[in-house]
């Protein structure tokens, strides 16, 4: 046998909607791409996933983008179909399939996979609990604070106050409120494990990053080339809250962390870093350079003062492109602009579930 077939890469086939792209997507990829060498992520069209799911909350280039910037994503096949078949699996020179345990009903209420399964070619990965975009529309909808982590044992608050949130997702496991439980071997999981080397020119930027989405990564992506190594502020939900109001921020601190690590631009991540970029945090860190977006800086709840004042000061500051028209706020907006056609993807999501549950008993 030659070097060459001996060496022949295991191609690994994961495919999904990819909405609203969470930690619990980039999870799936972590464990998908450790069954393997090279995975290939398929990403299914609007059209796809309108006709068999109801509409998604991202369009879809942003979702290309965000699954691209995911660092276990090798490639992204665009326009895979919602009902995968052997054809495309083999087109895509893959070896095998995998996806979560949770099940995937198409509009003719059938399982996607049930012919990949027949082919002996899929494989079983655990599903992350307590996230999925469904949950976090439902979230955004309700506009309650229940997750954030400050917020246990406190009476929830609802200015939407005619949505019942029993009725959003009743019977389906797989279609439920639950809450994301962090731990540590979660974040090694997500975390690089590397330092800096000696020579490395070191990146500072920070921020809440709320709804992990593509402006977020291209921001990234900016502040990276700007050095060797990037190191991410996630500030804490109190601090959010502070700057944006209202029921910021949807994801809580421990979730925010996770879909940061997950992005290939990202080196290292400080947990709840403080609002202010202070003269302890430049050395310790060994920072380089202060990044910031063009878009204006909100200043420090407690006194007013400019949180990288002191980065100025140095000539150490910097600020990179803001992308337009896509901020947490506004992804918050499309949802509750269009609040019935997503209550109703919900339901529709919900209804097909228990009634392949129930078929298959």
């Amino acid at each position: 046998m030659s070097t060459e077939q001996k060496k022949k890469p295991i191609r690994v086939y994961v495919d999904g909607c990819f909405d609203l792209m969470h930690f619990g997507h980039a999870n799936a990829l972590r464990q998908a791409r450790e069954l393997g060498d090279i995975l290939v992520v398929g990403v299914h069209t609007d059209e796809e996933i309108t006709k068999n799911k109801g509409p998604p909350v991202m369009k879809e280039q942003e979702r290309y983008k965000a699954v691209r910037a995911c660092k276990w994503a090798d490639e992204v096949a665009e326009g895979a179909p919602y009902t995968l078949t052997e054809e495309f699996l083999d087109s895509q020179n893959c070896d095998f399939c995998v996806h979560g345990e949770d099940i995937s009903v198409g509009a003719d209420g059938k399982d996607v996979y049930e012919g990949i399964k027949k082919s002996g070619k899929f494989r079983f990965i655990k599903r992350t609990e307590g996230v999925s975009t469904t949950e976090l529309v439902g979230r955004m909808l309700l506009c309650t604070k229940d997750h954030l982590s400050n917020s246990v044992g406190k009476e929830s608050t609802s200015p939407i106050a005619d949505v019942n949130p029993n009725q959003l997702h009743k019977q389906s496991p797989y279609t439920s409120m639950s809450h994301f439980l962090p731990t540590t071997r979660k974040i090694v999981q997500f975390s690089e494990g590397r330092a800096p080397k000696p020579n490395d020119k070191i990146v500072y930027m920070d921020g809440g990053f709320d709804l992990f989405h593509v402006g977020h990564t291209e921001a990234l992506k900016q502040a990276k080339a700007l050095g060797d190594f990037l190191i991410v502020g996630v500030h804490d939900d109190k601090t959010v809250n502070q700057q944006k109001g209202s029921n910021f921020p949807i994801m809580n601190l421990h979730e925010r962390v996770l879909s940061v690590l997950s992005c290939r631009y990202v080196d290292e991540v400080v947990i709840g870093a403080p609002f202010s970029v202070t003269k302890e945090m430049i050395e310790s860190l060994h920072i380089n350079v202060v990044v910031h977006g063009d878009d204006p800086v909100i200043l420090g709840p407690d006194n007013g003062a400019d949180p990288y004042k002191l980065p100025k000061e140095m000539g150490i500051y910097k600020e990179i492109a803001h992308t337009e028209g896509l901020t947490a706020s506004e992804i918050v907006q499309r949802i509750i602009d269009n609040r019935l056609q997503f209550e109703a993807r919900n339901r529709k999501k919900q209804a097909k579930e228990i009634d392949f549950i129930e078929q298959s008993k």
